[in-house]
This record gives structure tokens, C-alpha cells and sequence, in this order.
């Protein structure tokens, strides 16, 4: 199983975060089917050989990602997505 690990920092406030972490989490429906549900802070993804979550904490987001064996080559690609997301999303430049 691979795995997606990022960290992603933002000056929103926590109200703010999870409104964009909402916005996230539609075009992943939309795009993906992905079924996504919160606990507290937590945003949970998951669908057929996709899961995991994205954590709010004050000033970044972190996001784990577990892909089955049939995502497992598009790992790369699915970072880079990942990252144009957050960036948008959250209007945070990633480190390079």
C-alpha cells in the first residue's frame, strides 16, 4: 500500500480552514466519488482503493493518505493534484 504524506501551511483562521477544507472535500466527491465525513477537526476520505484524512491544526493542515494497489502508480500524479489543491484552496505556497 503507498502512502501520501503532506504538510501544508496557512494563515487561516480555524472557521476559515474548515470552510476551505469543505471546498476540498467537494471536488474530491465530485471528482474522485470519494465518501468524506468529519470528526472534530479531522476531515475522512475514503472510497474503493483511496482513505485517510486531513487535520486541521492552528496554522497547517495535515494530510495521510492511503492508496490500494490500483492507485499506488498514480501516486505521484496524486501528490502533485494534492498540492495544486491545497494551494489553491488554502493560498499557501508549498516548499519547493
Amino acid at each position: 500500500m503507498s502512502h501520501i504524506a503532506i504538510r501544508h501551511s496557512h494563515s487561516l483562521t480555524v472557521a476559515q480552514a474548515r470552510q476551505a477544507a469543505e471546498a476540498l472535500a467537494a471536488q474530491l466527491a465530485d471528482r474522485y466519488a470519494v465518501r468524506t465525513y468529519w470528526e472534530e477537526d479531522t476531515l475522512h476520505f475514503e472510497r474503493l482503493g483511496i482513505n485517510g484524512q486531513l487535520l486541521l491544526e492552528p496554522g497547517q493542515i495535515v494530510l495521510d493518505a492511503h492508496l490500494g494497489f490500483l492507485f499506488a502508480p498514480l501516486q505521484l500524479r496524486l501528490e502533485q493534484e494534492i498540492y495544486r489543491h491545497l494551494d489553491e484552496i488554502f493560498q499557501e505556497p508549498h516548499p519547493a
